[in-house]
């Protein structure tokens, strides 16, 4: 029995007390807010957890496609020109020792030898 079952029953039972036995109707308001309140937080946990769950669920959705897709792919083992200069946007040589090859994605990789 989960958390908010146990707290929404402990409410039904306090609710059937109220209408079956004479209480003093500041302590039951008091005893019903107190539970009630209990029972908004397990509540809001739950839906927190609950959107946490499918957050992650969808996340690693994403990433079995991606593995899947990458186990597909077919991976370049040696160098093509093609592809070299499709990839790459440009390259800033500043000396022998140091240049950057910029790639049309904005990535910067610096050489320096």
């Amino acid at each position: 029995m989960t958390f908010d079952m146990v707290v929404s029953d402990r409410i039904q039972s306090c609710i059937y007390e109220n209408a079956h036995v004479a209480l003093d109707q500041e302590e039951y308001q008091k005893r019903y807010g107190t539970l009630s309140d209990r029972f908004d937080k397990a509540k809001a946990r739950f839906e927190e957890i609950e959107e946490a769950i499918g957050s992650k669920q969808s996340r690693r959705a994403a990433i079995e496609t991606f593995l899947n897709d990458l186990r597909d792919a077919n991976i370049v083992d040696n160098f093509e020109v093609s592809l070299w200069c499709g990839l790459l946007d440009f390259v800033t040589i500043y000396s022998r020792d140091n240049v950057v090859f910029t790639f049309r994605n904005g990535t910067e990789i610096r050489y320096s030898g």
